[in-house]
C-alpha cells in the first residue's frame, strides 16, 4: 500500500489520518510506534484518527517514519487532504469530545 495517494501543490496541507493495526504477534509494537509518531506531527482526535495542518515537508517525514511501521501487507492507513482545513465540515453523533477545537 503506497501512503501517498495525492499531492497538492500547496506549501501547507491539511490531513485527517486513520490508521488500522492488524492485532497479532507484531501488532501491539507496530500500533504503538504508528500512534507515536502520528502524535509527533498532528492531534490525536479519536482511536487511530489524527488530524492537523502541515507542511509538505513534514508530511513526507511523516510518511517516511510510518513507512518503517505500517506493514503494506497487513495493515493499512488512510489520509485523507486539503488545501485547507475551512473545506471541510465536522459533525459530531455521540460523546462530543472535540480535541480538535483550536483548529476550528
Amino acid at each position: 500500500m503506497n501512503i501517498l495517494v495525492l499531492r497538492y501543490g500547496g506549501d501547507r496541507v491539511y490531513l485527517i489520518l486513520v490508521y488500522d493495526i492488524v492485532s497479532d504477534k507484531e501488532g501491539a509494537w507496530v500500533s504503538r510506534n504508528t500512534f507515536k509518531t502520528c502524535k509527533k506531527y498532528l492531534t490525536h482526535i479519536q482511536n487511530s484518527t489524527f488530524e492537523g495542518e502541515l507542511k509538505e515537508s513534514e508530511y513526507m517525514k511523516l510518511k517516511m517514519e510510518l513507512n518503517k511501521y505500517v506493514r503494506k501487507d497487513k495493515d493499512s492507513l488512510l489520509v485523507f487532504k486539503s488545501r485547507n482545513q475551512r473545506w471541510l465540515e465536522k459533525e459530531f453523533i455521540g460523546l462530543v469530545d472535540d480535541k480538535t477545537s483550536n483548529f476550528f
